[in-house]
């Protein structure tokens, strides 16, 4: 008895096409980092054969997706020595350049390599000033080894589309690379919220998994469904407490489902009391606190038995979302935080 996330092909296959139907001349670059956001790299073959470039963090994971795929991977932390230059180039990967350290490691190879320039337009992680960017252009553009894929950029806000950074941002980068016909700032949020970001590349990440960076769905499935085994019924009376803690006290006569899943398994342990979980199609309160292997269901307006599966995410009546939203966190950290000891398996 152990928690399962299965994995939906046909989920996959349809939020590519909701980025397709926004961005319908752009290239796609499937953000597929933290092992597909924590739906694991063998599980998602509609986004690796449906992307123009997929994305990556760092060369151990562009190491792990090579021996998937041909397709073009882009390394979005870029190389750090000439150790990981030398592997990006064995691996076939684009790499961004995004710090005047890197530029140096890449002017000094006499490989051919394909870059991405990322410029710091705002929100002040990675990124070359608007002055470094075009030092590094000049010096890019004389060198016959190195071939300028595309230029890039991050929005800070692109979940907040009224936010007035978006704008500056956006218009900061347009002006850097206005002779520029390969650009790329859109992530998620903008490919739903600001079609004027919508250059030649696009850069899904989180929405290819069927959570949304809004309230609304957009019409995106989700594609992790987490699940878990009722383990045990009881019944408590009026004024018993339950769990670690004692934080939660029955207000009266409650059945409860003890279900096989913990934060050891990645459920969050900040899940506050009344955190929906679905049994056989009722949305049911979590009560009291979590712990690692364990959560408490309060079952007593439904039928169920031993065995029954909770759903504990990933339904249209239950996204990630709404857990996230219950946990005071956010659906990236609940769908990457899925631990080992879970077994994942796929649907078509």
């Amino acid at each position: 008895m152990y928690a399962t996330a299965v994995i939906s092909q046909s989920a996959l296959v349809h939020n590519l096409s909701v980025v397709k139907a926004h961005a319908k001349s752009a290239k796609i670059v499937c953000v597929v980092k933290a092992d597909g956001y924590g739906h694991q790299l063998g599980l998602i073959s509609p986004l690796i054969e449906g992307a123009d470039v997929l994305a990556v963090s760092e060369i151990t994971q562009a190491a792990k997706l090579r021996q998937k795929t041909k397709r073009p991977i882009l390394l979005l932390s870029g190389i750090y020595s000439e150790h990981d230059l030398q592997q990006a180039v064995m691996l076939d990967c684009q790499i961004v350049v995004h710090h005047r350290s890197q530029i140096r490691l890449i002017l000094d190879t006499q490989r051919k390599i394909n870059v991405w320039i990322k410029i710091d337009t705002g929100m002040h992680r990675l990124g070359l000033s608007g002055k470094e960017y075009v030092a590094c252009l000049a010096q890019f553009n004389v060198n016959p080894n190195i071939n300028i894929i595309s230029i890039m950029s991050h929005f800070a806000c692109a979940d907040e589309p009224s936010h007035p950074l978006n704008k500056k941002q956006l218009a900061y980068f347009k002006r850097l690379t206005n002779a520029t016909t390969a650009r790329s700032m859109a992530n998620s949020a903008a490919i739903l919220s600001q079609p004027e970001s919508l250059f030649e590349f696009v850069r899904p990440g989180i929405m290819l998994y069927g959570a949304s960076p809004f309230v609304e769905t957009h019409n995106l499935q989700p594609a992790m469904q987490l699940s878990a085994p009722i383990l045990s019924i009881k019944t408590v009376q009026k004024g018993a407490q339950v769990g670690y803690g004692a934080i939660w006290k029955a207000d009266k006569k409650t059945v409860l489902a003890i279900i096989g899943i913990g934060y050891g398994d990645g459920y969050p342990r900040h899940a506050k009391s009344g955190t929906p979980v679905m049994i056989n199609n009722a949305l049911c309160p979590l009560v009291g606190r979590v712990s690692m292997d364990f959560i408490c269901v309060d079952i007593s307006k439904i039928k169920a038995s031993i065995g029954d599966r909770a759903i504990v995410w990933g339904d249209k009546k239950l996204p990630v979302e709404t857990i996230a939203k219950y946990s005071d966190t956010i659906s990236y950290e609940l769908l990457t935080g899925v631990s080992s000891r879970v077994k994942f398996t796929t649907t078509a």
